[in-house]
């Protein structure tokens, strides 16, 4: 997979249209009834994802994607530093993803079939490590904190 897909966004977007099909930008959540698309190796799949979304019927598909912007970036660094225990190396890597501001790391189609949506998802590796980075400043911001002793207290 190429460090930046906006090469595939221009083709996929050039495909569904070749199909007749129209592109709703939209992200689909985790919270909508969905199917992953196993692509099986193949990095071609997407086109059979779309044509089997023609034959079922859809009129169009649903598209997002992620590109890495420097504010993104730079809060992310942020919250890194001023975390309670702060990993170097997490530091490092996140500066580490500057190589890849303005670049296209994660795209999604979907398609609405029968209440549910079917989806494919394509993303890089620097784009899941920066996944999950922003997954670990979060948990820093959702740790309970104990004052089990102001309880003690009263």
């Amino acid at each position: 997979m190429p460090d930046d897909l906006s090469g595939l966004k221009d083709d996929m977007n050039a495909f569904i249209l070749g199909h007749g099909l129209s592109r709703f930008q939209g992200y689909v959540t985790e919270e909508v009834h969905s199917v992953m698309w196993d692509p099986r190796d193949n990095p071609e799949s997407w086109k059979d994802f779309v044509e089997l979304a023609k034959k079922a019927g859809a009129q169009f598909l649903s598209m997002d994607e992620e590109v890495l912007q420097r504010d993104e970036l730079d809060y992310l660094i942020q919250r890194l530093q001023h975390a309670s225990f702060p990993s170097d190396d997490d530091l490092e890597e996140a500066r580490w993803l500057r190589n890849y501001l303005g670049k296209t790391g994660f795209i999604q189609l979907g398609w609405p079939h029968q209440g549910i949506m079917f989806l494919f998802e394509a993303t890089t590796e620097w784009y899941e490590r920066y996944q999950h980075l922003l997954d670990l400043v979060e948990d820093f911001g959702t740790m309970a904190i104990d004052d089990s002793d102001a309880d003690d207290e009263h």
